[in-house]
């Protein structure tokens, strides 16, 4: 398999005007502390497409996604292929103290992260209470998520696992517009139709199949390829399946 060359471009983000700050690793960060990682840290960017890193691979750095989305997988022996996690703006990469990474990790769609030279970080973390308690928030947080999609994977329909995933993207969306979600959310769709199917692990024609639904029972609006606006929200989430609490923590 070849292996993907990372592609470079030039981007440069103040911490103050950072658009994911308040959600990331650094978001309780004071400004002494900020100017440390500012010494460590630098952007990547990456092609949709493109991989990031490929599971069992040496990790020298740890990231947070800044823009884009990116997806968790893993490949058995047989080349059988099963996407595991997505990464949303915010979203941590890497694990300290782990020296290779579990997963192949792909750019979905053009992807920035801002990421952190692995050793200082980890010595940071020591040494900076707000870094390790942010990230055991962050860590608890992906747990809940992974056991709920357990949940819609398992036992889901696919009209369920479609309403969950838009509410997904949507509550986050939302959650860095620094908004809440509720009533009419509008928000470009990251992923392909291709790229839901595997995620959800439906097929391509029941993907399209259950948005039309979606769309003709003006649950959602499309306008071009990917932009959806989710008329009301509330709405859109009973069709989830989860219970009335929201299910997902995202």
């Amino acid at each position: 398999m070849t292996r993907a060359t990372t592609s470079l471009k030039t981007y440069n983000q103040d911490c103050s005007d950072c658009p994911i700050r308040h959600r990331a690793v650094c978001a309780r960060c004071e400004t002494d502390e900020l100017e440390r990682l500012e010494q460590i840290k630098y952007y990547r960017s990456f092609e949709a497409g493109q991989t990031v890193v490929w599971a069992g691979d040496n990790m020298d750095f740890v990231a947070s996604v800044v823009t884009g989305i990116a997806t968790l997988s893993q490949t058995m022996e047989d080349g059988r292929r099963q996407m595991v996690g997505l990464l949303l703006p915010s979203d941590f990469i890497g694990r300290p103290g782990r020296a290779t990474s579990a997963y192949d990790v792909t750019a979905a769609t053009d992807t920035v992260m801002c990421c952190f030279r692995k050793k200082p970080f980890e010595d940071m973390m020591l040494n900076t209470p707000h870094i390790g308690q942010r990230l055991l928030e962050m860590t608890l947080d992906e747990l809940d998520a992974a056991r709920e999609w357990m949940l819609l994977l398992g036992r889901k329909t696919a009209r369920e696992k479609i309403a969950s995933l838009l509410t997904i993207i949507a509550r986050r969306d939302a959650s860095l517009q620094l908004s809440v979600a509720d009533g009419e959310l509008s928000f470009d769709l990251p992923l392909t139709r291709e790229a839901m199917s595997e995620y959800l692990g439906l097929t391509l024609e029941t993907v399209s199949r259950q948005m039309s639904n979606l769309r003709k029972e003006g649950l959602i609006v499309t306008e071009g390829k990917r932009h959806i606006t989710i008329p009301d929200f509330d709405r859109l989430l009973e069709e989830t399946g989860d219970d009335s609490d929201g299910g997902f923590l995202m």
